[in-house]
Parts: structure tokens; C-alpha cells; sequence
């Protein structure tokens, strides 16, 4: 039962409390973790099946997967016989005539599902990054059975009453820190997800968890339907204010879509933000607003509206088995937040503070409308257009001309400077053929230590948009560190959806977007570092684990990127003084808007999940909701709920989506403890106490008490205010 168990069906969260642990060190492997267990779980009795997704990983670096062989014919088969195999091996443990143990009961349960762990890496491509009507038609068929297969582990009466036993132990006592926090994490896994039920209720908690995993999945599918079928192709006299790199983009897409002569605006942000900030035609930028924003919310076959009220009623009924009033009082029992009010005070601290800023900032877009004679009150499709006119007149900063400076190439090395400057890595990529990759667009690069040469894992990148990929950006890892069982090194990955040039031309991004690039990486730096023993250690507490990722979005504007890497993609020449002079002063504009519109959608998500969702309309209580908070009429959420698939196509963000500011706490808090230090950002003490504290430990070591290591002192939330430019409260 690794911690992919908990996780791959979206069904379970580990639940975590709190277990102090000195994180200078990796964990020393004690002879209990090579011993041999005193049965032999692995040997259950299942017929060989030829599956390229369930064979071991060859070749070098440990082996990777072979995404080069993967077929979808293969992941039926796979996944029902690694599912099976699986439920076997979990059956020898709870066979086991010896008392249980740490070492037959929680490592045994580790060391379950290999070969499942090697299938689902498969799975994650095709459902993020390979998309098709013919894998949805398969995931449609799959996800009721993964939903049984958890639940069969999760209310294993006999398994769980071996995992209490080891839980209760006196030995607990004697075990290193990780192992003890290892056995907390996998009894709350079983307690918060059903295990103490009776027989009546663990049906019915069973049930209302399969038919969960169809609307996840229902939901997504429908979204990424929407995005897929909504492409406004326009033509060379409604280009007006684009950017030229913009157009090329948009021209290549047209054309790769069988629209030769024509621009394709694609129904995704990384196309949608930009043209709404370029573009001088105020009836399309509505129709490309209307059209984004409008995604699971068209009253057609792909309308989310149905799904999401079904999905709040069954959370609300599913938790209340276990005791809970609401469902973010069972999320976030196990979160830094610990509870809702907790998480609300947080973001109603900001909350006044955000829209206030935006009536200014509206206020000095309609003075240059007025000025303009465009005779129009600014409306949503209006506000990234004239904030960019603001930005220009207020700080004489033109985003396009920042553009210039931001090539994905130079990004990508400026992030690998970073990772060997705090953490040591050196990245090199991997020799042509030697890893296999699912897509022409996908590069690898090998992870190695910068002082011994040690292989630490690699690194995948897939920076491109393209249809069957979902959008946004994300990071994932095909393997995690571990030691218990012969060390594994890490395989990660990033994801991007950045709109691939014309033939020849560099990929220039946005500042937001290369802001995006690197908090991905540090997504990735954060699994790379790990130091972990076991599996489940490697997972995370959803409002710490932004936290290290939003750290690294700081580097970025660091004098020694900008010197070396942020350089004019025609001249080479560094970015001039004056100019990043300007991006200074204009730091904490338009954080009205940023933050307003992050705060509808984490406000709106706990209301819903602290409200009786009975007779729930979608439509009318995200109206009502953000009426009652004072929401500006110039803004919607950045994430409607129709669309919003943080919390409704799946459960990792539900109740959650505040985890953002939480996590944005700590990192102006950590960012100050950088600027204090003698060497500022590349600080080498204040960087070693980072990676030493708050990346390598992972979950081994209770989030609150990693801070505290770090700094010295829990956060404070007067340097986020100041980062914002808001007011800081009393």
C-alpha cells in the first residue's frame, strides 16, 4: 500500500499529524529495512501476463519507463492484473499468523503494488498529456475499478486491525522519527477514509466513492471537451495590437489545425491571457473572455452544473459517516490550516485589502479609456487590456518588451543555475535515444551532485501546448526517492503549455508565465531532493507543498539571472538597467486583480464545502457567494466553478485551494530570511538550512515543525502584505 495507493484514484489523503524530526540528515536504513520478512508476501500465486506496462524498467539511470512501447490496448489488462495482484499481496499480509509488527505489517504494506506503480506513470501521461476519446472511453471503464480496488484495501477489516495493533504499540516509541510518523500516516489513512465504519456504512462510504471517481472524471473530460472545441480563428485584418510573436504562434496553430491563413485563439489561458492584453478588437477580447470563462457551462452535453452538485452531496454525506459537519472540517483536519475558520481568517485578512486595491486600479484603467475616447465602462474583457496601458503610463513598462528578454531556452538554464547554486544539481542532457519519451517535444536531462558526480534522478520536460493535453502547468514524478527497499532515484517531470513559434523563431513567454516555468521546478526540485526512506514519506501536506515551489518563483528577478540568462533574443545583449528598474517599481502592480481573483475562487471553494449542499444550484450559489464577499463587477474567479478542476475533478485541491496563500505565507516569510542574509538569495547557510529542512524531509517531518527548524519561529503575514504592496494589519 504505497502512497500512490492513496492518491491515483483521487479517493484518499493520508492523514498527518504531528511527529518532530531533525531533518539535518537523511535517515539512516536500519537492518530492519533489507531484512527479510518473516513471510513471503511477494510470492502470491498469479498467472504471467505479458504487459510493457507492468515489465521492470531497463535500461540505464535506474531505468525508465517505455513510454516509447506504450500502447492504450495494454492498460486494461495492466491495470486489472496489477489491481489484482495488488489485493493478493495484501492478503498475505493480513495471512500472516505472526503478531503484527512494523516490519510484516507497515513495511510489508510498502512494498505492495510494484508492479501497479510501474502502470500508473502510463496512466498520467494519457490522462494529462495524451489525451483522446478513445483513453476517456478506457478511464470512463477503469476509474469504478480503481475506486473498488481502494476501498477493498481501505476497509480491510483484518488489515487495519494489524495496522491499529502496530499503531498502538509500545514499540512505537522506539522507532526513529520517520518510521514512527510512517505509522501515523498509514493508520490515519484507514481511520479518516472509512476503516472504523460499520459493515452497513463501509458500503455505502465504498459506493459514494465510486461514483465519485465517474464525476471526477466526467468533469475534467467535459472541460477539456469545451477547450478542445472552442478555436476562434480570426483573420490578418483582426490581428490589431498583437504581438508579432503572438501572431506567429497563433498562425503556426491555425495552420497545424488545417487553417492555413488564419490565427488560431485557442480556448486556453496561455492564449486567451495574452490576447486579451493585446488585443484592440473589444468585441473579440469579449467573445475569447465569454468563450474561456464559459468552459463546463454551456447548458450542453459538457455542462458541469449537474456534476458538481452531485459531487458536493456525496463529500457531504461520505464525511458525515465518519462523524464531520461539513467536509472542509474533515480536509483540513490533517492540513497546517487544521480547520476552516482557520483558513477563512486568513484570506478575509486579504480579502478587503485585494478589492480595495482594485477599485484604483479600475479607476486609473477608466481615466485612460476616457482619455482615449473609447467611451466604454471597463468591463471584465477590458481589465488585462488596460492594465497594460496603465502599466505603460504609470511605470512606462511594456510587457512585450519584457517579453523579449524571457526565451524558454535561456529560462530553462537559468533554472538549472539556480538548482546548482542552492541545491548542488547539475543538469546534462541525456545522450539522443537513451530514455525514451512519449512525445517528439519531450526532452529528459540527467540530475547528477555537482561535488561527487552521484546520479540523483532526471528530469522531463514537456513545454508545449497541443490538443489531448490539458492546460495549465504541473509537475509529477514517474518515481520517488526511497531506500527502504535498494535505493531508487527520482524521475520527475514538468509540464508546460506554452504556444510552440514558427519554425525557427525562439519560444518568448511572458513574466507571468516564466514565473509559472519556475514554480514548477521547484516542484520538481522539491522531489529531487528528497531524502526519504519509505514511499509514503514522499507525499505532502497540500497546503505546504505550494510552498516550496512559490519559493522559487524569486530567483527569477535575481540580479544574477537577469544578468546572465534574461537577455534580448536578437541581440544577446542583457537586459538594460532601466528596464529592470521598471519591473522593480512595478512589482506590486495590478496585485488587485491577482490576488482578487485567486481569493473568489479559494473563498468560493470553502463555501461550498462548509454548506448543506441540499438543492444546490452551481450557478446561482457562485453568485450569490461572491455578491455577499463584495466581489467587483470588473473581475470573475480565475477559476469559475463549471471549470474549476483543482477541486472538482478530483479531491487534491477540494476544500484546498486556499493552500495557495497559506503556502505564499511562508514563502514571504522564508523570502525575508534570504534578503536578511549576507549572501542574500544564493546565501550558501540559509540555503543549506532550505534544502536541509523544508525539501529533503518531504513528509517525514511535520510541516510546522520544518518551519520552525528553518526560521526559527512560525511565519508571519506581514511580509506577504508588504510583498502585495497592501497595507500590514495591526
Amino acid at each position: 500500500m504505497r502512497a500512490l495507493l492513496f492518491t491515483a484514484s483521487s479517493l484518499f489523503v493520508l492523514g498527518l499529524t504531528a511527529c518532530s524530526q531533525s531533518a539535518t540528515e537523511a535517515p539512516k536504513v536500519t537492518p530492519i529495512e533489507n531484512a527479510k520478512l518473516d513471510f513471503d508476501f511477494m510470492a502470491v500465486d498469479m498467472p504471467k501476463i505479458d504487459n510493457v506496462l507492468l515489465a521492470e524498467w531497463t535500461g540505464p539511470y535506474g531505468g525508465t519507463p517505455a513510454f516509447d512501447k506504450m500502447s492504450l490496448s495494454a492498460i486494461t489488462p495492466a491495470m486489472d492484473w496489477g489491481m489484482e495482484k495488488n489485493l493478493k499481496e495484501i492478503d498475505a499480509i493480513t495471512a500472516n499468523p505472526a503478531p503484527p509488527t512494523f516490519e510484516n505489517t507497515i513495511l510489508a504494506l510498502e512494498k505492495t503494488g510494484a508492479e501497479l506503480d510501474r502502470a500508473f506513470p502510463y496512466w498520467g501521461i494519457w490522462r494529462s498529456n495524451m489525451n483522446s476519446p478513445e483513453f476517456r472511453k478506457i478511464q470512463g471503464e477503469i476509474n469504478p475499478k480503481l475506486s473498488d480496488f481502494s476501498s477493498k484495501i481501505s476497509q480491510n477489516e483484518k488489515l487495519f486491525q494489524r495496522v491499529k495493533a502496530v499503531y498502538d504499540s509500545p514499540s512505537v516509541k522506539d522507532m526513529r522519527p520517520d518510521q514512527q510518523r510512517l505509522v501515523q500516516l498509514v493508520y490515519n489513512g484507514f481511520a479518516r477514509n472509512g476503516a472504523t465504519l460499520n459493515a452497513e456504512d463501509k458500503k455505502r462510504y465504498a459506493a459514494i466513492n465510486k461514483r465519485l471517481s465517474k464525476l471526477h472524471t466526467d468533469f475534467a473530460n467535459n472541460v477539456l471537451a469545451d477547450e478542445e472545441g472552442y478555436i476562434l480563428y480570426i483573420t490578418k485584418d483582426q490581428l490589431s495590437g498583437l504581438p508579432e510573436s503572438f501572431i506567429k504562434a497563433a498562425a503556426a496553430t491555425a495552420s497545424a489545425n488545417g487553417k492555413e491563413g488564419q490565427y488560431a485563439i485557442t480556448n486556453t489561458r496561455s492564449s486567451m491571457s495574452p490576447f486579451l492584453t493585446y488585443s484592440k478588437e473589444r468585441d473579440l477580447r469579449q467573445k475569447v473572455w465569454e468563450t474561456y470563462y464559459s468552459r463546463g457551462d454551456n447548458g450542453d452535453k459538457h455542462d458541469n452544473n449537474a456534476i458538481i452538485a452531485e459531487i458536493l452531496t456525496l463529500r457531504d454525506e461520505r464525511v458525515a459517516l465518519l462523524g464531520y459537519d461539513n467536509y472542509a472540517q474533515w480536509r483540513l483536519e490533517d492540513r497546517m490550516a487544521q480547520t476552516p475558520q482557520r483558513a477563512i481568517e486568513l484570506m478575509e485578512a486579504v480579502w478587503p485589502a485585494a478589492i480595495a486595491r482594485v477599485e484604483e486600479e479600475v479607476a486609473d484603467m477608466q481615466t485612460i479609456a476616457d482619455k482615449e475616447g473609447a467611451n466604454i465602462k471597463i468591463a471584465p474583457w477590458d481589465y488585462r487590456y488596460y492594465a497594460e496601458k496603465v502599466r505603460k503610463d504609470k511605470y512606462a513598462l511594456d510587457s512585450d518588451e519584457v517579453k523579449q528578454y524571457l526565451q524558454l531556452d535561456k529560462l530553462t538554464e537559468a533554472m538549472f543555475y539556480v538548482a546548482g547554486e542552492l541545491f548542488n544539481f547539475t543538469f546534462t542532457p541525456v545522450p539522443d535515444g537513451s530514455v525514451p519519451v512519449f512525445h517528439p517535444d519531450v526532452n529528459v536531462w540527467e540530475v547528477t551532485d555537482k561535488t561527487s558526480g552521484d546520479h540523483i534522478g532526471l528530469w522531463y520536460l514537456d513545454p508545449f501546448a497541443r490538443p489531448g493535453k490539458r492546460s495549465g502547468a504541473w509537475a509529477t514524478s514517474y518515481r520517488s526517492h526511497t531506500t527502504f527497499d535498494g535505493k531508487k532515484t527520482v524521475l520527475s517531470s514538468n509540464n508546460s503549455n506554452f504556444i510552440k513559434g514558427a519554425p525557427g523563431e525562439p519560444v518568448l513567454i511572458s513574466w507571468d508565465d516564466a514565473n509559472t516555468f519556475f514554480h514548477e521546478f521547484g516542484h520538481a526540485l522539491h522531489s529531487l531532493s528528497s531524502n526519504v526512506a519509505y514511499p509514503t514519506l514522499n507525499g505532502g501536506v497540500r497546503d505546504y507543498t505550494e510552498f516550496q515551489s512559490q519559493l522559487l518563483e524569486r530567483w527569477l528577478s535575481t540580479d544574477i539571472i537577469v544578468d546572465k540568462y534574461l537577455v534580448h533574443h536578437e541581440t544577446g545583449k542583457a537586459m538594460p538597467m532601466e528596464l529592470r528598474q521598471k519591473i522593480k517599481d512595478a512589482a506590486t502592480f495590478n496585485q488587485g486583480f491577482a490576488t482578487t481573483e485567486y481569493l473568489a475562487s479559494a473563498l468560493v471553494d470553502m463555501r461550498y464545502h462548509t454548506t448543506d449542499p441540499k438543492g444546490i444550484d452551481p450557478d446561482d450559489f457562485e453568485k450569490k457567494t461572491l455578491a455577499e464577499l463584495g466581489m467587483p463587477d470588473t473581475i470573475v474567479m480565475r477559476h469559475r466553478s463549471p471549470h474549476f478542476g483543482h477541486i472538482f475533478s478530483g479531491e487534491g485541491y477540494s476544500a484546498g485551494y486556499y493552500g495557495y496563500m497559506w503556502a505564499d505565507v511562508l514563502t514571504s516569510d522564508a523570502a525575508e530570511a534570504f534578503k536578511e542574509a549576507p549572501g542574500g538569495f544564493y546565501d550558501a547557510d540559509v540555503a543549506k538550512k532550505l534544502v536541509d529542512n523544508l525539501f529533503a524531509p518531504r513528509n517525514a517531518v511535520n510541516p510546522a515543525d520544518a518551519y520552525r527548524s528553518f526560521r526559527g519561529r512560525d511565519a508571519d503575514i506581514a511580509p506577504l502584505m508588504r510583498d502585495r504592496g497592501f497595507p500590514v494589519p495591526d
